[in-house]
């Protein structure tokens, strides 16, 4: 790998993020902020933020949003060398909902956008050259047979090319039928090396929301690590001679819990590629993703590893991990 080479190469759709400024239902909204919200960038930014090089691959529209976008990537410290800007189809676009009671909602324009029509043409094999893993997640399939085509063809090519492959299920049920899901989703995990599911996923994909049976499950079809996220309880981790739960870090209060799951993501693959073991890894997880849940917005809350090693410190746990 040579210093311009990334560890992680990540690859999703990125949307404009009208987040609002007021609790309440949307239509009574009138204020809001401009962020960006995206599984895969998200994973790169967090990443980023943690010392290791990551670039993000995918298409905007030739807008000013799809600049926007690729501009506070690039911004982050994520190599955004190989998005393409699409002037036939525009960035897709989100609004976020945030009710008095703490839930909230998010209202997608992303049908028909630049990102839905990634091939497997828009990821050549230099863009996945030297790199320890590429990150992906389950909405990607979900956006068009050509985005599915895509991630079928990456997982297959990085088992030539040497690469490692991350993925996250992280389902939406927006986007296609449970069927669907499965259908698509468990040929991909099972092509994986890493598979990071939450419990309501493995409820859908396996039927069962067992942590150990779901560990087991997907380590059977061909995972080599399986972490699943248990929310406040944690996670439970299963790899080659490993079973075990390793107990959450525990934060006051969550300020907005949107970005948590990828804050994990980038947290585990961070021990990784620091060489820690897979419980280690999934500690430093568990501490990031608890981290994304301090502040509103998907990336302002992920932590720097200064910022990560002082969180550590104050919980009283290793700060080398």
């Amino acid at each position: 790998m040579t210093s311009h080479d990334p560890a992680v190469v990540t690859v999703g759709e990125t949307m404009v993020l009208m987040n609002p400024k007021e609790t309440g239902p949307l239509q009574y909204v009138s204020s809001f902020g401009k962020r960006i919200g995206g599984a895969e960038s998200n994973v790169a930014i967090g990443l980023a933020r943690l010392d290791h090089a990551a670039a993000w691959v995918s298409r905007l529209g030739d807008d000013p949003h799809g600049r926007y976008v690729r501009d506070t990537i690039r911004g982050a410290g994520v190599d955004t060398r190989s998005v393409r800007f699409d002037p036939d189809a525009p960035t897709g676009l989100m609004f976020k909902e945030r009710r008095a009671t703490g839930e909230g909602g998010v209202l997608y324009y992303r049908h028909g956008s630049a990102a839905s029509r990634l091939e497997p043409g828009d990821v050549p094999d230099e863009a996945l050259a030297g790199a320890s893993y590429l990150h992906l997640t389950g909405i990607t399939p979900a956006l068009s047979d050509t985005c599915r085509d895509l991630c079928t063809d990456l997982v297959e090519r990085c088992t030539d090319l040497g690469v490692r492959v991350s993925f996250d299920p992280n389902l939406r049920f927006s986007l296609w039928s449970e069927s669907e899901m499965r259908e698509t989703l468990l040929p991909l995990a099972a092509a994986a090396d890493v598979v990071l599911p939450g419990l309501d996923e493995g409820e859908v994909l396996l039927g069962t929301d067992d942590p150990r049976e779901i560990a087991d499950e997907f380590r059977e079809r061909g995972a080599s690590e399986v972490v699943v996220k248990l929310g406040e309880d944690g996670a439970f981790v299963a790899a080659e001679g490993v079973a075990e739960r390793v107990p959450a870090v525990s934060v006051e209060r969550v300020v907005d819990p949107i970005g948590a799951g990828d804050g994990f993501a980038a947290g585990y693959l961070s021990g990784r590629l620091d060489g820690r073991p897979p419980v280690e890894a999934a500690e430093r997880a568990n501490a990031v993703g608890a981290l994304a849940t301090q502040v509103t917005g998907d990336i302002e809350g992920l932590p720097t590893r200064d910022e990560l090693a002082a969180f550590l410190a104050d919980d009283g746990r290793d700060v080398d991990r």
